[in-house]
């Protein structure tokens, strides 16, 4: 409210100043003329006073002093006119006042009227450090697990259609429910649940799990686990899963399904800063394959611009030879097929070096400087892949036994 006090008496303000200008613009522009009026009369006075001097003393004939009178009083009578046009009646400058009042009034319309349609009326100016801060209380203030559960309302647990495998499921509860600390168990119910759409009665079993199997729970077991709970809560990020998350990337800090399960709370909760510090790395190295691939592929974009980084463009999945492409090659001669290869791997070495890749393309070009004898090359591209995925065991191990296929020594 205050902030409209204040933007209202600015703006009655700014209006009547500007309306004061015009209008007294337009009345100094008639008591200019009046003013010119009053001074032409008084010198066509004087003329003719000067006309009956010269008539006396005989310098003019009598008939052209009547001319000039008649020549003069026409012009004082003209003047006259000007100086009563001038007054407070409404001329053409009135008009122009008006119309320049009507302007005005309808600028000061027209915005107000957009910032209540484009604006946020009622709320005060929010900086980036406050907006930051009121997401973080935002997300520590969050729902738990169970209030997003029950939000959604129960659903009836699912069964399989197949009488045999209905059966085997309810032996398989019966059989977990009669032995809770059974590993093994409590594994093949949080599976064969999840198989189902039972999400909230997989993570329970999940989570049982983790708790008998204790320190000796995977990254994966901690992924699996926050990917249960998010889906009982319909796609959201509750603290419980967080806390799945905290372990699973403790444990391994590049699990795939736990950095975009990361990078998704800090999205629901604002903080697109943090949702795009994660995914963009893991984008760079994410096949296609890779189950998170797809709905990381379709939102990072928004993400990038909601950070702020308007430039970004996810990168291209790497694309293999079409099955004309292969006929092509076929009908080259050597050199040409040669030719042919040398531009694919210095499209596939370009495309690296701008946007990075999964380590299943770093492993392609290593191979392919391999057949083309550039050791050299392949060693640079060694490097460079062994920095991009350091701590990345099975990205590591994929890019090293290219490189053995590429001939190059162990360092």
């Amino acid at each position: 409210m205050a902030f409209w006090i204040a933007a209202g008496l600015t703006t009655v303000a700014v209006f009547g100043l500007m309306a004061l200008a015009l209008l007294r613009g337009a009345v100094l522009a008639r008591a200019a003329d009046a003013d010119a009026a009053d001074h032409d009369i008084g010198v066509y006075r004087d003329q003719l006073r000067e006309i009956e001097r010269d008539l006396a003393r005989g310098t003019i004939p009598p008939a052209e002093a009547e001319r000039l009178r008649a020549e003069v009083a026409r012009r004082i009578l003209d003047a006259d006119r000007r100086r009563c046009s001038a007054g407070p009646a409404p001329r053409t400058g009135g008009v122009a006042v008006a119309g320049g009042l009507a302007l005005l009034l309808l600028a000061a319309a027209g915005a107000f009227a957009l910032y209540a349609r484009v604006g946020a009326p009622g709320y005060p100016d929010l900086p980036l450090a406050g907006r930051i801060a009121e997401a973080d209380r935002a997300m520590a203030a969050r729902p738990a697990q169970a209030a997003a559960e029950a939000e959604l309302g129960a659903e009836p647990v699912a069964n399989p259609a197949d009488p045999g495998h209905a059966a085997l499921m309810d032996r398989l509860r019966a059989a977990v429910a009669a032995r809770p600390d059974d590993p093994r168990g409590q594994r093949l119910l949080a599976q064969n649940e999840a198989a189902l759409g039972n999400f909230a009665a997989a993570h329970r079993a999940q989570g049982r799990l983790i708790l008998l199997v204790g320190a000796a729970a995977t990254a994966e077991d901690h992924a699996l686990h926050a990917d249960l709970l998010i889906r009982a809560a319909g796609g959201y990020v509750s603290p419980e899963a967080e806390a799945a998350l905290t372990e699973a990337l403790r444990r391994d800090e590049a699990n795939g399904t736990a950095r975009y399960y990361a990078g998704l709370m800090f999205a629901q909760n604002g903080r697109f800063d943090l949702a795009f510090r994660l995914w963009r790395p893991l984008m760079a190295g994410s096949r296609p394959e890779d189950p998170w691939y797809e709905p990381l592929r379709t939102q990072i974009a928004e993400i990038a611009w909601l950070a702020g980084v308007r430039d970004y463009a996810p990168p291209e999945p790497a694309r293999g030879p079409t099955a004309g492409d292969v006929a092509a090659a076929e009908a080259m001669s050597p050199e040409e097929r040669a030719g042919m290869v040398r531009g694919m791997v210095a499209g596939l070495a370009e495309r690296l070096a701008t946007e990075g890749g999964p380590a299943a393309d770093w492993a392609r070009l290593i191979a392919a400087y391999g057949v083309l004898g550039e050791a050299e090359a392949a060693r640079e591209v060694l490097a460079e892949a062994r920095l991009v995925f350091a701590g990345r065991e099975a990205d590591l191990a994929q890019i090293e036994e290219a490189a053995r296929g590429a001939g190059l020594a162990q360092p």
